[in-house]
């Protein structure tokens, strides 16, 4: 073999080891930005799971809470209603933008519960609201660890290469689960 086709062999070879590199490169950013989609939309189901307990606890809060306060109509009217708007929500910014209004309207709920010492008392309303109070705090967890694999996606997805392999794997940024501007006021209390 000569001087200069040893040349050439070394240099082929510098080239194919530098295409594996680069293909290797690309592949591990494509497999990284596709685990973060998949990890996103795990901890969402994770939302998913916690708001459907709470919704499913609703109506039981509801009917108990009903044979106290008869007349305050309105209330229960939001709560089914935004209850219902959840499930038929397309997307996970319309099922946040329901989540949210079903949060007003049970805050509206348990304030009512201070008009009605009688009910205050009731066993049943109070595992209720245990049960629903334990069921708040789940979804409070579960939309911090979601707004963090938000987080990390997205800001992977903004980096220069992120944004390439996220363009190839064809992911787009996600959506937070963001608290309403009405919401982040504390509430006042009077006495």
């Amino acid at each position: 073999m000569s001087q200069g086709t040893k040349t050439i062999l070394i240099i082929l070879g510098v080239f194919v080891l530098i295409f594996l590199l680069l293909i290797g490169k690309i592949v591990a950013g494509y497999n990284r930005v596709v685990t973060m989609d998949e990890n996103v939309k795990g901890k969402w189901a994770q939302v998913e799971n916690q708001l459907k307990r709470r919704y499913d606890l609703i109506p039981n809060l509801v009917e108990t809470v009903k044979g106290y306060a008869k007349q305050e109509k309105e209330i229960f009217e939001n709560i089914a209603e935004a209850r219902t708007k959840y499930f038929q929500a397309q997307g996970v910014k319309d099922q946040v933008e329901n989540a949210n209004r079903l949060e007003g309207a049970l805050s509206r709920l348990l304030l009512l519960v201070e008009r009605y010492p009688v009910l205050k008392a009731n066993q049943n309303f109070l595992k209720l609201q245990d049960s629903l109070e334990g069921t708040e705090n789940r979804i409070a967890v579960e939309r911090k660890r979601y707004n963090d694999a938000v987080q990390d996606l997205n800001t992977f997805i903004r980096t220069l290469m992120g944004r390439f392999y996220a363009m190839f794997a064809g992911v787009s940024p996600a959506a937070y689960y963001e608290i309403p501007e009405a919401e982040k006021e504390a509430p006042q209390v009077k006495f």
